[in-house]
């Protein structure tokens, strides 16, 4: 498993933790610092012949050091060296949003700062800066929305479904995004994408069949 790739890839599970704790009295960026030590710690002892997804592994490990940081005063403490690295990363990161017409992806913004990716992550908690997923929202990307009354294993099991859906095409992953993860009615979701209702219903049940084959 490559270490880096699987910092980038599951950088939104940090986000998706962190959105689990928002209004408890800690800042987002803090939140969000703890969870990026959890999710290194996860790749880095994660044992992929133990047969279970790594997302369903590593939000427990995140949650955890979320926790941590409440149990230990609500902040972490951000030393000079990671100041300077967020300043740094806002500068490369504003750059890199006028040259491209977008935000960089935590990959992006570690080559050009040239440290780890998690480094990379840690400077963007410590900023605040905007953070780019693998989709845009209209195709599945950016973040999810859990319930606080949600426990790990439901978080996990939603975290898992998102994992999968990525996978998908475009179209279809569209279609799970606007019905599951916004709650989009089946008319609501074909005018977002140009389609009918009937075909809306008849394509969602063909992704549903692909994603239970996929989680089973």
């Amino acid at each position: 498993m490559d270490r880096e790739q699987t910092i980038n890839d599951n950088i939104g599970l940090v986000h998706a933790c962190v959105k689990h704790f928002k209004g408890r009295g800690v800042e987002y960026d803090d939140l969000f610092q703890a969870g990026c030590l959890g999710l290194v710690k996860a790749v880095d002892n994660f044992d992929s012949e133990r047969g279970v997804r790594f997302s369903t592994y590593a939000v427990p490990v995140i949650l955890g050091e979320i926790r941590r940081l409440f149990r230990d005063g609500g902040a972490i403490k951000v030393g000079r060296g990671l100041k300077e690295l967020a300043m740094r990363a806002a500068r490369e990161s504003s750059a890199f949003s006028e040259r491209e017409g977008r935000t960089p992806t935590v990959s992006e913004l570690a080559e050009l700062l040239d440290v780890e990716p998690a480094e990379a992550a840690q400077a963007l908690g410590a900023s605040q800066l905007p953070l780019s997923l693998t989709a845009s929202p209209e195709e599945g990307g950016g973040q999810i929305d859990v319930s606080v009354e949600s426990g790990d294993d439901k978080i996990a099991e939603l975290l898992s479904l998102k994992q999968v859906v990525t996978e998908l095409p475009p179209k279809d992953r569209s279609i799970i995004v606007f019905r599951y993860f916004k709650s989009r009615t089946q008319t609501q979701t074909a005018e977002a994408l140009g389609m009918t209702q009937v075909q809306v219903s008849r394509r969602e049940k063909v992704i549903l069949n692909q994603l239970r084959e996929k989680l089973s």
